[in-house]
């Protein structure tokens, strides 16, 4: 990372709304450059000084009187509806006033219940919790290989790969080398899912890549099951309290052998 991206990343960073690996990067670059940390430091102090309380001026009390006093009376539903359906009206017996229904206000409920069905359909048609991290992890899967950020790592000795998590993440991912098996690991990476930080191992069956999640948690069964999406192979099991999620493009055959050599392996 050069200068002129590391300036270009520095308010999205102290607004902190970085992804993970742009903000690693970000701090790698940081840690070797003066010249960025000293531009770091004057852009952190301007907005710690702007989130200062004695930057804000409360309102005088004439002020906020003379605004409440300019808006609208709020009535209640039950008010307005019945000034609606009380409309134009007539003298009854005994001088009293007879209403008239008019056509506006049933217009107006139609109106309302039309938005409040299409309210209700639009909340049960929205994709649940799984259906939003299936598509989170197709999603991740296709950035690695679009963006060329396969992995962070790149090494064939779980030795190395498993080292490189330390101080990364909030827990160890165990990593297995199943080389013998026909699935290399080839490195490993850090991502975001599921509104945490994941530890991914990258595999290899002939020239197609195997991306493993793994993440603290037991959401799943130990059974892995394996379902396609989008083009794409995926499995999800728990095993020894962490989740695991594998996405690949090679056929169901090929993952179900990958996951039943994984789940064999000691380590795993």
């Amino acid at each position: 990372m050069d200068h002129e991206q590391a300036f270009e990343l520095l308010p999205g960073y102290i607004d902190e709304e970085l992804s993970l690996s742009e903000s690693l990067e970000f701090e790698r670059h940081l840690a070797g450059c003066e010249q960025c940390k000293r531009a770091y430091e004057q852009q952190r102090q301007v907005s710690a000084q702007l989130r200062q309380n004695d930057l804000r001026m409360d309102a005088p009390p004439e002020l906020a009187a003379r605004i409440r006093a300019a808006l609208p009376v709020q009535r209640s539903w039950w008010q307005r509806l019945g000034a609606s359906f009380g409309g134009s009206g007539r003298l009854g017996g005994k001088g009293r006033a007879v209403g008239t229904l008019g056509w506006a206000p049933l217009g107006a409920m139609a109106v309302s219940l039309v938005a409040l069905t299409w309210s209700a359909g639009l909340y049960l048609s929205m994709p649940s919790g799984d259906t939003r991290l299936t598509e989170e992890l197709v999603d991740s899967h296709v950035r690695s290989l679009q963006f060329d950020h396969l992995y962070d790592v790149i090494s064939t000795d779980r030795h190395t790969v498993k080292p490189w998590f330390d101080g990364k993440l909030d827990f160890a991912p165990p990593v297995v080398d199943l080389a013998q098996q026909g699935y290399p690991l080839v490195g490993g990476r850090l991502d975001y899912l599921n509104g945490r930080a994941v530890a991914v191992m990258v595999y290899r069956y002939k020239l197609h890549p195997i991306n493993l999640y793994v993440w603290p948690g037991s959401e799943a069964g130990t059974t892995p099951h394996i379902y396609e999406r989008q083009g794409y192979h995926l499995a999800h099991w728990s095993a020894a309290g962490m989740n695991y999620w594998a996405v690949t493009d090679a056929g169901e055959s090929e993952l179900n052998g990958f996951i039943t050599d994984l789940r064999a392996h000691p380590a795993s």
